[in-house]
């Protein structure tokens, strides 16, 4: 059964940090790319960062400098460091795996950015 775990979402300030994490299981976790996208409310999902097998990476302009994706391969663990975050950051952020053409998902943590 394949899972993917986010947790590390909350309520933070403007200008403050989170870390979120993706556990995953299930799966051959190594050999598969990773992806965070989010989703708020009225707005469609974006792609936020992916992290390839070989630890590429790729961002939303909107994020570039300010999060970092990772992953720990030994923990079965993908990252999302978040800094400098915004209002318009908040959403609901979720992890992404494809796998023989099916996309599978986390349930998602809440991210608020508000004072």
């Amino acid at each position: 059964q394949v899972q993917l775990v986010e947790s590390g979402g909350g309520l933070v300030q403007p200008g403050g940090s989170l870390r979120l994490s993706c556990a995953a299981s299930g799966f051959t976790f190594r050999t598969y790319a990773i992806t965070w996208y989010r989703q708020a409310p009225g707005k469609e999902r974006e792609l936020v960062a992916r992290i390839t097998v070989g630890g590429s990476t790729n961002y939303a302009d909107s994020v570039k400098g300010r999060f970092t994706i990772s992953r720990d391969n030994a923990k079965n663990t993908v990252y999302l460091q978040m800094n400098s975050l915004k209002p318009d950051d908040t959403a609901v952020y979720a992890c992404n795996v494809l796998i023989n053409f099916r996309n599978y998902w986390g349930q998602g943590t809440q991210v608020t950015v508000s004072s």
